[in-house]
């Protein structure tokens, strides 16, 4: 829901909020630049009465002096000399200099008011405001939802880099936004009169009485008022026996006889005048210089979170199949709900979808997160993967929280179907958990729970079939997976391991095999894609088109792609991989993987890895240019034949990347996994855990297992668990 209201006025008024913002980030130097420029007497020490007189003495024409919230003063005089506008200092009444707004000032300040236009323009800034109001409230609340709740909203921030500086600045702007989109909108409203009109009081006019006027330092009504209070001062006509002065504070105005220094009449602000007076100030930061600064600091992030914003729709727009003919979700006899992590799954749905329309059935295709109850649905079904170990992909983190919060049933009928590999640990778990918290609804048990192992088509065709004959119909799920799009790289270099032993393992680096075109030809060499260490390279064996992911261990300014490779029984992608000779290319793709990322900061960083899992940790090693605290824990077989980097970790060492390396080898004689050696080394783990360590496990199931296990009873003293130190982001795992 969040999600949808921050989208539609973030892409409907991107534009305006931006221009709005960027504006305002203008305007609010002025009031800082002003009060660099005043000069504010003590409250006592300087009357209007004073003021008025040593003004008089400079600039015998003064016909109205203003003070402006920063406390600069500001003169406006004529006579057929020299009409004009000068600051003066309020201590002695010299003129500091000539006061004349900027014309880009002036023009800056209509466009931000206005947009250059009259009332249609103002209308339109308040819509401006408004969208910028909803956009800072429900930002907030999807901010805080997806860090686990309000108590962890200044928590880390992981996501690709758009959704980091996204979040970062919206965090960090979001008081001084909220505040200028709230006041924002309340003076629009009293403009349009749709709230009363906040204007300053006006005095009734008056007539001064008969005789000759005093100086104005005698007036008493003057010398009553502190210099501080004054908002404006308006002097009578020379030539007009019968006018006044005109005195507006912050309280009200009054008109004041020159003649006896008395008050004729007054008029006090009522509280909504009051009220705006307070509204202007906070939303201008007029006044109040340190808020200006503050406000902005955030209205100068707007234009960079609208431009993060738009990438983080379009990537999210893209990585979503298009669906056709996808009705309604309230309007659907059959809802389709996908959970996916690589969108992939969101393929099968597609042929579904397709097959059950052309069935004749009204079918709505969305995300697992968007659950609700489907008033006109006959049934519910469900296709998800299975993330990490066990978890829900990201279009259903939130589905069984959801569902558990829902009135009723979904619909009265479900089916779920899990797509995952059965070589890996739990196969198809998240599915599983889906099926039977559906099951423990009032809705009917269409099938079985489903499990489609390596997206396997075939299996998907005969669980059709099985659907089909549960719906009467005769449904043929044909799908044919689309071939992700890739590039050719070359192999480069290898280092092979573990052949002594009958493991064969290598380190292989890639090149790009194809150079790109530019506007000056091609380059000397094909570029790399963009990537980090500890991101994902997606490869297609020969013959197959469902990739294997690795973990990198390279990044893009490495002028590499580094990857480390197992030989796997019955693996086609990594007996491919073993086998590549120097030369030989593979079609590969990248694929971001921000949530296994070194914290920011200097807190430690133990790194937990075994066999070819030191990959990316290796990266994050080689990349330790601010020689930040980090520690690695790694397991292999047996030092002689499988010992990964093991140069490369001594030279880090020596370079200071690399503060600790702790071994473990179980195919020697003091045989032992990187779990014990973890056990053992429980004191060392409490200390660095006890400085803001952050722990980051890569490699198989069975050892991160193991490994949470080892270092829950390590942190145990501390107070800390492992599940605690996952929801703050200090435990980040990468497992196959």
């Amino acid at each position: 829901m969040f999600r949808t209201i921050h989208s539609i006025p973030g892409l409907v008024a991107a534009l305006l909020v931006a221009l709005m913002a960027a504006t305002g980030a203008v305007l609010s130097v002025n009031p800082v630049l002003e009060r660099l420029e005043a000069s504010v007497p003590a409250r006592g020490e300087v009357t209007v009465a004073d003021l008025a007189a040593r003004v008089q003495v400079t600039l015998p024409g003064v016909e109205r002096i203003e003070r402006k919230p920063s406390g600069l003063v500001v003169a406006t005089w004529f006579d057929p000399d020299r009409p004009g506008m000068a600051t003066i200092d309020p201590c002695t009444g010299a003129v500091v200099g000539p006061y004349a707004p900027s014309a880009f000032t002036l023009w800056v300040t209509n466009l931000h008011r206005k947009l250059l236009a009259d009332d249609t323009g103002r209308a339109v800034v308040g819509f401006g405001a408004a969208a910028m109001l909803v956009l800072v409230l429900s930002g907030t609340a999807m901010l805080a939802q997806r860090l686990g709740g309000w108590r962890r909203l200044f928590g880390p921030i992981r996501g690709t880099a758009s959704q980091r500086i996204h979040g970062e600045l919206g965090r960090a702007a979001a008081g001084g936004l909220l505040l200028s989109a709230a006041t924002g909108l309340l003076l629009s409203l009293s403009t349009f009169e749709i709230l009363p009109d906040g204007s300053p009081a006006e005095a009734p006019t008056a007539e001064a009485s008969a005789g000759p006027a005093l100086a104005v330092h005698e007036l008493a009504a003057l010398k009553a008022v502190d210099l501080r209070d004054l908002r404006d001062l308006s002097f009578p006509y020379p030539d007009d026996p019968t006018d006044v002065f005109t005195l507006t504070t912050a309280s009200g105005a009054a008109t004041v006889d020159p003649a006896t220094g008395a008050v004729l009449t007054t008029a006090k602000n009522g509280a909504w005048q009051a009220a705006t007076q307070w509204i202007y100030a906070l939303h201008t930061g007029e006044g109040l210089w340190w808020l200006a600064l503050v406000l902005g600091a955030g209205s100068a992030m707007v234009p960079v979170m609208t431009a993060t914003g738009l990438v983080i729709w379009v990537a999210r727009r893209r990585a979503r199949p298009r669906i056709p003919t996808n009705v309604g979700a309230q309007s659907a006899d059959t809802v389709i709900l996908v959970g996916s992590e690589g969108n992939t799954t969101w393929g099968f749905a597609g042929t579904l979808h397709a097959a059950l329309t052309a069935a004749g059935h009204k079918v709505h295709t969305g995300a697992m997160n968007d659950i609700a109850v489907y008033r006109r649905a006959d049934r519910l079904i469900v296709l998800t993967a299975t993330y990490g170990n066990g978890e829900a992909p990201a279009s259903a983190r939130h589905f069984l929280d959801r569902l558990g919060r829902l009135p009723a049933a979904p619909a009265p009928a479900f089916a779920v179907l899990g797509f995952g590999d059965r070589g890996f640990g739990h196969y198809c778990a998240f599915a599983a958990a889906v099926d039977e918290a559906l099951g423990r609804t009032s809705a009917a048990r269409l099938l079985a729970l489903g499990r489609i192992d390596r997206q396997s088509a075939q299996s998907f065709a005969q669980w059709g079939v099985e659907l089909g004959a549960g719906l009467g119909i005769d449904l043929a799920l044909a799908h044919v997976p689309v071939r992700p799009k890739t590039c050719r790289f070359r192999l480069d270099s290898r280092e092979d391991y573990g052949l002594a032993v009958d493991a064969p393992t290598a380190v292989l680096r890639f090149a790009p095999a194809e150079p790109r075109p530019t506007l000056h030809g091609y380059l000397f060499g094909a570029r790399l894609p963009r990537f980090e260490a500890g991101d994902l390279v997606g490869i297609l064996a020969p013959g197959s088109d469902v990739a294997r992911f690795y973990s990198l261990a390279s990044q893009t300014r490495d002028g590499m792609l580094e990857i480390c490779v197992r030989r796997h029984p019955g693996g086609l992608c990594s007996r491919f991989l073993t086998d590549l000779p120097i030369r030989g290319e593979i079609d590969a793709f990248v694929r971001a993987n921000p949530g296994f990322r070194p914290a920011e900061g200097t807190a430690p960083v133990i790194l937990i890895g075994a066999g070819t899992g030191i990959g990316p940790l290796a990266g994050f090693i080689r990349h330790n240019d601010s020689r930040r605290p980090m520690h690695l824990w790694f397991g292999a077989r047996n030092p002689a034949s499988d010992f990964l980097y093991g140069r490369d970790l001594q030279r880090w060492i020596v370079e200071g990347r690399l503060s600790g390396l702790h071994t473990a080898f179980s195919r020697v004689a003091d045989r032992a996994h990187v779990q014990d050696r973890l056990a053992a080394d429980a004191e060392t783990v409490r200390a660095l855990m006890a400085k803001g360590a952050q722990v980051m496990v890569c490699g198989g199931r069975d050892m991160a297992a193991g490994v949470a296990d080892a270092i829950g009873q390590a942190l145990r003293p501390l107070g800390l668990t492992v599940e605690a130190l996952k929801q703050e982001g200090r435990y980040v795992e990468d497992v196959y």
